[in-house]
């Protein structure tokens, strides 16, 4: 038992409640991806231009789609809300594929095909910008709901083992995707990848409600009634991720407020403020990834599945570096090295990278690039930002975490395309974009070290 313990970094009583959550992170992420290489796959279907302009429109959603989320949130408790939002993803998921297979069915062909119709194209585009904002959605309200599990001590020691439950099903998903897309050229391939990530999603919700019941239950959650979050725990305070605001339990209650406040906590607090500028730089260094590895990829496909099964190989390749890194580096890193020092290394490696692909821009290479910067965002930065959500109130969780997890991750995702824009205007060159990233990376891992330190500041305090 002890060498258990200390193999999965674990102390009694927490073990189911970490295999639950990594099962609904594992069914949360298997079903986006079955769905993220078929986006992809529509973005750039027809050509780099029109993908820099949804960017765009998926900055504008992002702004609408975080207050209309912020009113929801004011008005349900998480253990309806968290269910509703998943719902929601489903039906909408079920109306995509209804209208392609009718398309179909009527004549009609995949985006980026001599057999496109109007119908397949705005289903495509409004697909795109749709699951951009909702993948923001449905991670944010996973690690809210996490944060509100667990506290910051505990989040430190299990978020990477449950990080490691979503990269496996990241992993399967976009394995299932790449062999189903290289095995077939029919029509109904987009169709058939969307129903299956609704499948997914069902099953998470029926994993989330037994969650939510073991942690009311548990004695180790921040939930239970003698938790750590709770007062019989003795951790709570004003700014505990815990703890209550003006009588609102991070239980089963309202969280309250109005759908301005999440963007009002942000503008107000200099420690919010430091965690969306540090998203910002992240999505914009994202994007600028992202559309060097979108070049590459349109270039070495002749089909629209091809372009599924080569976005989905990206995907799953780039998910076993985040596995591998997950369970050998991120689980004692952390707490090793602390939160603003591993949150530091991620545009490090942003920043080689692009020295390197600068001078070999081949496939291989980006393939490489691609899979050690995603592994780095998802297995070692994704769990140190959110520690930094374990130390607000439960209003700033769940109404100021979406603004910074949405539309400020949308905001840099369309800075970033800007600037993509214009060095391919200019005709510059990777070294160009290599080059530019120097700057960036230095602020960015200058910010890094400060919201370690101001993170370790509030717990003291």
């Amino acid at each position: 038992m002890n060498f258990g313990a200390r193999l999965l970094n674990m102390k009694r009583g927490e073990f189911p409640l970490a295999c639950m959550s990594a099962l609904f992170f594992f069914l949360v992420l298997c079903g986006y991806f079955f769905l993220r290489p078929v986006r992809e796959a529509m973005g750039v279907a027809r050509g780099m231009d029109e993908l820099r302009w949804l960017f765009v429109v998926t900055s504008v959603a992002s702004l609408a789609a975080v207050l209309i989320f912020g009113g929801v949130v004011a008005r349900m408790n998480r253990r309806r809300f968290i269910p509703i939002a998943y719902l929601f993803v489903i039906a909408c998921l079920i109306g995509f594929a209804a209208l392609l297979i009718a398309d179909v069915r009527t004549g009609g062909g995949l985006i980026g095909t001599d057999a496109q119709t109007g119908l397949s194209l705005g289903v495509g585009r409004t697909f795109f910008v749709w699951l951009t904002v909702i993948n923001l959605f449905a991670t944010s309200v996973f690690w809210a709901f996490m944060v509100d599990i667990f506290d910051v001590h505990q989040g430190k020691r299990l978020f990477a083992f449950i990080g490691i439950g979503g990269t496996l099903g990241a992993i399967v998903g976009g394995v299932a995707a790449n062999v189903i897309s290289e095995l077939t050229d029919t029509p109904y391939l987009p169709a058939g990848l969307m129903l299956m990530g609704a499948g997914c999603f069902a099953l998470a919700i029926a994993v989330m409600l037994t969650l939510d019941r073991m942690a009311v239950r548990s004695e180790v959650s921040s939930l239970g009634a003698a938790g750590p979050g709770s007062p019989a725990g003795g951790e709570t305070g004003s700014s505990g991720a815990a703890g209550t605001e003006d009588g609102a339990s991070t239980g089963g209650g309202r969280i309250g407020g109005t759908f301005w406040d999440g963007a009002a906590a942000v503008v107000k607090s200099p420690y919010l403020l430091g965690v969306g500028l540090w998203v910002v730089f992240m999505a914009v260094a994202n994007t600028m990834v992202y559309f060097t590895q979108a070049n590459i990829i349109l270039s070495d496909s002749d089909t629209f599945s091809q372009l599924v099964a080569n976005f989905a190989l990206f995907d799953w390749v780039a998910q076993g570096f985040t596995l591998i890194t997950q369970i050998f580096v991120t689980t004692h890193l952390i707490r090793k090295i602390g939160v603003g020092w591993t949150l530091a290394i991620l545009p490090i490696v942003t920043l080689a990278g692009f020295a390197v692909l600068a001078a070999w821009p081949i496939y291989g290479v980006m393939l490489i690039f691609s899979a050690l910067h995603r592994a780095t965002r998802y297995a070692i930065s994704r769990p140190s930002r959110e520690t930094l959500f374990s130390v607000v109130t439960p209003s700033e969780k769940y109404k100021a975490k979406p603004v910074v997890d949405v539309f400020l991750y949308r905001f840099g995702d369309a800075a970033g395309a800007g600037i993509d824009s214009l060095f391919a205007v200019l005709g510059l060159t990777l070294a160009w974009v290599a080059g530019s990233t120097a700057p960036l990376a230095a602020m960015w891992i200058v910010l890094s070290i400060g919201m370690g330190r101001a993170q370790t500041r509030r717990i003291r305090g």
